[in-house]
């Protein structure tokens, strides 16, 4: 039986693989590949490797995840290194859970190799520091749910210091807006919308939870990024932070100017 690497293959630019990575890709035997890994990441993988795209296509899977489990472990049992390559890390919003218990249940050897992650890639490109000590204390890494299930999202836990960085935003950025005003935030809280970080096609735009609606649609992939760190000049907010009675949630906390 082979063993099965779980790795990150980070934003996009290859030259954020980390060098564990870049080596077993050169080394592989069998490469199952997301859609977001890039293809100059994808003309690392040495060229003898057979190679299964098992993305998806404007929201269409072209694979299950019981059908990726399956291909997994029948690959491992024929081949010595068989990687398992997935866009930014593999365990942020990225499935290795279920992927790791079928390798238990079938007895493989498995290894994570971690990656960036396009939460702090999208911070680098924009230039922020998401838990400068000035207006932050937190960091919530989480995504945004449309349909059916959306209300269960746990906006509660969001304070003046949090930096909410969101992942897969979409296309109607008026829906986000609508849901973080909901949730308590002001209008002119600073948010960053950041695509294809690290990527040549990579851009980035400044806005406010009010005027987020009207900000310009970028392609995906995309990070939202919102907070008091997504001000381009971060004021020192300290004093005023930890100066007001910690019994002040939510909306009013969020009020501090």
């Amino acid at each position: 039986m082979g063993k099965v690497y779980l790795i990150g293959a980070g934003p996009g630019d290859p030259e954020l693989l980390t060098v564990k990575a870049a080596r077993l890709l050169r080394e592989a035997n069998v490469v199952l590949h997301d859609s977001l890994v890039s293809d100059e990441v994808l003309q690392r993988i040495s060229p003898s490797a057979i190679l299964v795209d098992v993305g998806k296509r404007c929201g269409t899977k072209l694979l299950t995840q019981d059908e990726i489990n399956g291909l997994l472990v029948g690959y491992a049992a024929a081949y010595a290194t068989v990687v398992r390559l997935k866009g930014g890390d593999p365990a942020i919003f990225g499935r290795a859970g279920e992927e790791l218990a079928a390798l238990r249940d079938a007895n493989l050897d498995y290894e994570v190799i971690p990656g960036v992650t396009a939460g702090l890639a999208a911070a680098a490109a924009a230039g922020i520091s998401l838990t400068d000590r000035r207006a932050a204390a937190q960091v919530l890494f989480t995504t945004f749910s449309r349909g059916k299930g959306a209300a269960a999202m746990d906006w509660g836990c969001l304070t003046p210091t949090t930096t909410l960085v969101l992942y897969m935003p979409g296309p109607d950025y008026g829906e986000v807006a609508n849901r973080l005003a909901e949730a308590g935030l002001p209008l002119d809280l600073p948010c960053a919308i950041v695509s294809q970080a690290s990527r040549a096609a990579q851009q980035v735009r400044w806005t406010s939870v009010g005027a987020l609606s009207d900000a310009d649609k970028l392609p995906a992939p995309a990070i939202l990024v919102v907070g008091r760190v997504a001000r381009q000049q971060v004021q020192d907010l300290r004093d005023a932070f930890w100066s007001r009675e910690e019994s002040n949630k939510t909306t009013q906390a969020w009020n501090i100017v």
